[in-house]
């Protein structure tokens, strides 16, 4: 299902300028341990699909580049210094390996195109993705966890196969308008956001959101979903403490990786 990277007609990479941008500052090193985090604790929660889905997070400092997993590298073999810092033509500016060829061609036109989007997280994780194959909206906001997403999702109806090229990566970022969360119609979740901690927030609480929901339908019985105006109400009064759940959700996940999994950080 993944496909290597070849792009012998793009420009010189960065690492053939005299220019080399540095790439060793803290914040650098930081949303490289921080993804890395985010990739272990997506593989014990079962987010991940073999080798194929795919983290990125522009790099600070250089809107032009960004740090993606390599292809090949499960989500729970990624550590801090095995990601990749790519530009927009394809180059591996920083680190060993390629990466995955959807995963340049959807990640570099998203973080291209929707500027705002300094993070995106693809996966194709069970309960959200069942839901993206079904008929109608997939979330019915009828669970309490759900309303974080009230007015936040966007459904890409158009599946088109693989992102083998730059215009379907540009056609799936077009399809984003302000939404957060992209079902992408018989394919998986994307999510953006400005920072690695609600991005991760964010996934986590997708899947939870969607797996309650599965269950629900599951019974054959009648969903009730909470009123319009109670929804927006619940959804503002998660989003107001929001960034700061987010960053200790990540501090979390992180103290729980220090103890047991500590070679993410390398």
């Amino acid at each position: 299902m993944a496909h290597s990277l070849n792009r012998p007609d793009a420009p010189a990479a960065a690492t053939d300028r005299p220019n080399r941008p540095e790439l060793g500052a803290d914040a650098v090193r930081q949303t490289r341990e921080d993804l890395a985090a985010c990739f272990r604790m997506a593989a014990r929660y079962g987010f991940e699909e073999g080798i194929c889905n795919h983290f990125s997070a522009v790099v600070p400092g250089h809107d032009d580049l960004f740090i993606v997993n390599p292809y090949g590298l499960a989500f729970r073999e990624i550590t801090a210094s095995r990601l990749l810092v790519c530009d927009f033509h394809g180059h591996v500016v920083e680190g060993e390996g390629q990466p995955e060829a959807t995963a340049f061609y959807i990640h570099a036109e998203i973080h291209k195109r929707v500027p705002r989007a300094r993070v995106a997280f693809h996966t194709h994780m069970p309960y959200a993705t069942a839901l993206s194959m079904t008929e109608g909206a997939p979330l019915v906001w009828a669970g309490q966890t759900s309303l974080k997403f009230y007015g936040r999702t966007v459904v890409d109806e158009d599946y088109n196969g693989l992102a083998l090229d730059h215009s379907e990566g540009a056609r799936i970022a077009g399809s984003v308008g302000d939404a957060d969360i992209v079902f992408m119609r018989n394919h998986g979740v994307m999510v953006l956001a400005p920072n690695v901690a609600e991005a991760w927030d964010d996934l986590y609480y997708l899947e939870r959101a969607a797996q309650v929901q599965v269950l629900a339908m599951s019974t054959g019985r009648k969903i009730i979903p909470v009123v319009p105006q109670i929804a927006e109400a619940a959804y503002r009064q998660m989003r107001e403490g929001d960034p700061e759940s987010a960053r200790l959700h990540l501090a979390s996940i992180r103290r729980q990786l220090d103890a047991e999994e500590p070679q993410y950080r390398h």
